[in-house]
């Protein structure tokens, strides 16, 4: 089963990345991009058939390597 974990900085958290992208932007002439945050996608191909375990695995997963969950929120999805 494919799972998807998007892990992002959270709310509040200074996002250098996500600042110099949108600098990057606005110096290559795009207008209106009030705030770039920069996270990552995680794509895992499961063994496991059950799409509540697959999540439960994947939840784990991210809670213990994926993210930093002092600084970082993550969301998964499976399917």
């Amino acid at each position: 089963m494919k799972a998807r974990v998007t892990v992002m900085p959270k709310a509040g958290v200074l996002d250098p990345e996500g600042k110099a992208i949108g600098r990057a932007l606005a110096g290559l002439g795009f207008q209106g991009v009030d705030e770039v945050r920069a996270g990552k996608v995680f794509e895992l191909d499961l063994a496991e058939t059950d799409p509540a375990k697959a999540r439960a695995v994947a939840e784990e997963m991210a809670r213990k390597l994926l993210a930093n969950t002092v600084i970082e929120s993550f969301r998964v999805e499976v399917g």
